[in-house]
């Protein structure tokens, strides 16, 4: 992947510093005590089923300001305040970290969820469940819609009993993080999932790979973590912090960011959907909008395609031009994905904030999947963008809904969808996609780069060839 000459290749970047008020070489949690309050006047219209107000955007030089003002920064600087608490972490009770514990030690740390400076406490895991954000000390409220949690069971409980510090330690028992003035309170599994999912049926990925046997208890805190997650799955060259991904915009002299989220890999249809919002915003009066596509590099369901293919297919996107890599910035997001629908997309959205978008792109069931049962979509195809335009919190941000984009068999490419010849359009979907790859078989001229198809082809190819036709993603190092 060291070809990969149009992605952008990390570099040192200095965090932003915030307060601190429990140990000076490190920043601290920001604790959220006030009630939330109701609907300011900009979005009661919204939520008593009135059409919100339009945002009109304006045009600005300067990036969007993270939630709370400040990014959070958990990671210990190099040097004697990281080797101590490297030796400060053995003294502690240690709790096991599972992948996806892992990879929201990950999330947190590098400041995506900020203002948030650690696992959540029972009052900030309330809000979220109940009121899909967090109001501050000083009264403003920042989204949150999904936990951010780590479950332990009773041994751990009880081994832990009135202490204040814990450490957090990999599959390997290498210490990863401490975790300190803590709080433990009960993990509520069946409220948790029918808040955060709408339903509690079986079959949920998220719910059954970390909630169903995870730990009755939760346990919260200020986390502190040693050194920089690491995967070293030849993509850690991706992994832009919110940081890094400031520090590249201004590089470019971005004076807007338009994210895109995918876990799927990029078609035409997408590309012309990432082209004509920049020459939407060009129309609006900006100078160099500058695109975010942002992979989601976390947990994903099994037939899922893998991180490293799709980066693999999303370089040959850029290769082939389908992209202009002038003005697009190619990253790994390394949040886990939960399948939760307009619950989660606030989430998608949000973190975006903290890496410098004031744009993001939403389409057709965001964060969906079909009922794990039954023979339907689980969500409603359009309530995530209508949430994403009336929640709280993300007044800030200017949502882009998709226009529909089908493959045109008079022009043979991809286009968006004219109503007035709806026979000339054809709808393909994932799995169709899919069984083409699978079966070795091209989809029309125009639908995908044919860089990009073949490499989709050659993850069905090996994915044959896997034992129990397994392809793992790599897990934190």
């Amino acid at each position: 992947m060291a070809s990969m000459a149009t992605f952008i290749v990390k570099t040192p970047g200095t965090p932003h510093p915030i307060p601190n008020t429990f140990k000076p070489q490190l920043p601290s949690r920001l604790r959220f005590v006030s009630p939330l309050r109701l609907p300011s006047a900009a979005t009661a219209g919204a939520v008593k089923g009135r059409n919100p107000t339009p945002r009109r955007p304006g045009v600005s030089c300067s990036l969007i300001e993270p939630d709370g003002g400040r990014l959070v920064d958990l990671v210990a600087p190099e040097g004697p305040d990281r080797e101590a608490l490297r030796r400060e972490a053995a003294g502690y009770p240690q709790i096991k970290l599972s992948r996806i514990d892992l990879e929201w030690v990950h999330v947190l740390s590098e400041g995506w969820a900020s203002p948030l400076g650690g696992f959540m406490r029972e009052a900030e895991f309330l809000q979220t469940l109940h009121f899909n954000c967090l109001r501050l000390g000083d009264g403003s409220v920042v989204n949150m819609s999904v936990p951010i949690v780590l479950a332990i069971d009773d041994a751990q409980k009880r081994a832990i009993g009135d202490l204040r510090r814990v450490a957090l330690v990999d599959a390997q028992d290498k210490p990863v993080a401490i975790l300190s003035d803590i709080e433990i309170y009960k993990h509520n599994k069946e409220e948790r999932i029918a808040r955060t999912w709408g339903t509690t049926a079986p079959g949920l990925p998220y719910v059954e790979e970390a909630i169903t046997k995870a730990g009755n208890w939760l346990i919260g805190g200020d986390l502190e973590v040693i050194e920089r997650i690491k995967y070293n799955d030849g993509l850690d060259q991706y992994r832009l912090s919110p940081v890094e991904l400031r520090e590249e915009f201004s590089r470019r002299n971005a004076d807007a960011v338009f994210a895109f989220q995918l876990r799927n890999p990029v078609h035409n249809g997408h590309a012309l959907l990432m082209t004509d919002t920049r020459r939407r915003l060009l129309e609006m009066g900006y100078k160099n909008p500058v695109l975010l596509l942002h992979p989601l590099g976390g947990f994903t369901k099994a037939d899922d395609v893998p991180l490293y293919w799709r980066m693999k297919q999303h370089e040959k996107v850029l290769e082939d031009g389908v992209l202009n890599p002038e003005t697009t910035v190619v990253a790994i997001f390394p949040s886990p994905m939960h399948y939760a629908g307009p619950t989660e997309v606030q989430w998608h959205a949000k973190s975006r904030i903290n890496a410098g978008a004031n744009f993001y792109i939403v389409g057709r069931d965001p964060a969906g999947m079909s009922h794990p049962i039954e023979k339907r979509d689980l969500y409603d195809a359009d309530h995530g963008k209508k949430v994403l335009s009336m929640a709280p919190g993300l007044e800030r941000l200017n949502i882009l809904p998709f226009k529909v984009a089908a493959y045109d068999t008079k022009q043979k490419k991809m286009a968006f969808f004219d109503p007035s010849r709806p026979q000339d359009f054809l709808f393909i979907s994932g799995t169709k996609m899919r069984t083409l790859a699978k079966n070795r078989e091209n989809p029309p001229d125009g639908f995908m780069c044919p860089g990009g198809w073949k490499v989709l082809v050659e993850y069905y190819d090996s994915k044959e060839t896997q034992e129990g036709n397994k392809f793992r993603e790599a897990v934190p190092a």
